[in-house]
């Protein structure tokens, strides 16, 4: 048993409330457990001049956290005049995982932009970025069609991410903050709906670890992951 009463392959409790926003074409907050962000999308006929050849589509994401977000108050980038490193490459993680979702041909020469911003962090923020903003994504997506403007929508699987870890030199799923700073092991996994992997971040603490370790820690992200892509699914398409 975890300090929560988790068994080790359990996901914390996961929440999904849609049209969080009333402005953007697809909105979502999304929570696990003490960890929510808002992951917001927007819809723009233009593509990056590198793209202009292609005729594709392009998705794009921006990832920010509050500065109450913690325990501690963190200051604004705006502030510094530049995003940190870790913001950079969370958001480019995102921007891919999303990316491995769509058919860019299909979404035609516009961008689709989604903002995830942490409202409250507790541990696993990237993955439910990923997750939430997959959502977000999809409901663009639908209201592209629903008003004519493409045929059919883009979206070419589901994706959903998890984070998974050695703690204790014990495999578990879903981190929390408390198992997170206290890690062996992180790593942050993200798959589509055939259980084929996206992404894979992980990297060891102080020690190393094997093989069968990080199978396990694939096998509890598969089972995770499959069901929060059956919770997306139920959230866009009522089953």
């Amino acid at each position: 048993m975890r300090h929560d009463k988790r068994l080790p392959e359990e996901m914390r409790n996961v929440t999904i409330t849609s049209n969080y926003i009333i402005y953007p074409e697809g909105s979502v907050l999304i929570e696990f457990g003490n960890t929510k962000v808002l992951c917001n999308a927007t819809i723009e006929e233009s593509v990056p001049p590198f793209k202009f050849e292609s005729k594709e589509g392009w998705v794009t994401a921006e990832y920010s956290m509050l500065p109450r977000a913690t325990s501690t108050r963190t200051n604004r980038e705006i502030n510094k005049l530049k995003k940190n490193s870790r913001g950079s490459e969370i958001q480019r993680l995102i921007g891919r995982s999303l990316r491995a979702s769509i058919d860019l041909a299909k979404l035609g020469p516009r961008t689709i932009i989604i903002d995830c911003d942490v409202l409250q962090a507790d541990g696993g923020t990237r993955t439910a970025s990923i997750t939430g903003g997959f959502i977000a994504l999809y409901q663009a997506c639908q209201q592209l069609v629903d008003k004519k403007i493409i045929k059919e929508n883009p979206i070419s699987s589901f994706i959903a991410a998890i984070s998974v870890g050695i703690v204790d030199s014990k495999v578990l799923s879903d981190l929390c903050y408390l198992e997170d700073s206290s890690a062996e092991v992180d790593c942050n996994i993200v798959m589509n709906e055939k259980s084929e992997i996206i992404g894979i971040q992980g990297t060891a603490e102080g020690k190393s670890f094997s093989q069968d370790e990080l199978n396990m820690m694939i096998d509890y992200a598969k089972t995770s992951i499959k069901q929060l892509i059956l919770l997306q699914k139920k959230e866009v398409l009522g089953k």
